[in-house]
């Protein structure tokens, strides 16, 4: 049987061991990984910068509510960090645009007179209504999909038997030519 995997022989014969073996677990456990993250998921600065201005628009919030908000406006496929939303703020009052009240250890944000300008004249379709939502097979789907298949070939790497893994291979030759043969169609 030759191998799935051009350049990384198995010396003595398919999985004899050895490190390119472990080499290909480290690649699922690596696709894997790909897979856990939510594609989609990373927007531009801008897009924070809109997404602050349009719920600042409606109400004064802490960064933390603009997080939750952006998240569950968006339908769960962008969750802005805090390293992006917080400077995003801080630009913001730098630039005149917001206000910042503390109560209770928590800064709430609130436009100011220039900011509300800013946020009406920018006002148009928020940015989490144009991120792709989990009904979107290439965000939803595709990757739980990918990421099952990858989980399933690394417990066979860790845990099968010579002949499983041989199987196994031989599954994963056959998807990955049936993958082509989809994009082929057109």
């Amino acid at each position: 049987m030759s191998s799935s995997f051009p350049g990384t022989p198995f010396p003595g014969g398919p999985f004899g061991g050895g490190m390119h073996t472990e080499n290909m677990w480290q690649a699922f456990d690596h696709l894997r990984s790909k897979f856990e993250k939510r594609a989609g998921s990373r927007m531009g600065r801008g897009d924070v910068r809109t997404a602050v201005l349009t719920l600042l628009l409606e109400a004064p919030m802490h960064g933390y509510q603009i997080i939750r908000e952006i998240e569950e406006r968006s339908g769960g496929s962008w969750k802005p960090s805090a390293g992006s939303v917080y400077p995003t703020l801080q630009l913001l009052a730098d630039e005149g645009l917001i206000s910042a009240e503390e109560s209770n250890g928590r800064k709430t944000y609130m436009l100011t007179e220039a900011g509300r300008e800013v946020a009406e004249e920018e006002a148009g379709t928020a940015p989490w209504e144009s991120t792709p939502t989990n009904d979107d097979p290439r965000f939803g789907a595709l990757p739980k999909a990918g990421f099952e298949f990858a989980q399933a070939a690394t417990q066979i790497g860790r845990s099968g038997s010579t002949e499983q893994i041989e199987q196994a291979v031989e599954v994963i030759d056959e998807a990955r030519k049936r993958l082509y043969s989809i994009l082929a169609q057109d």
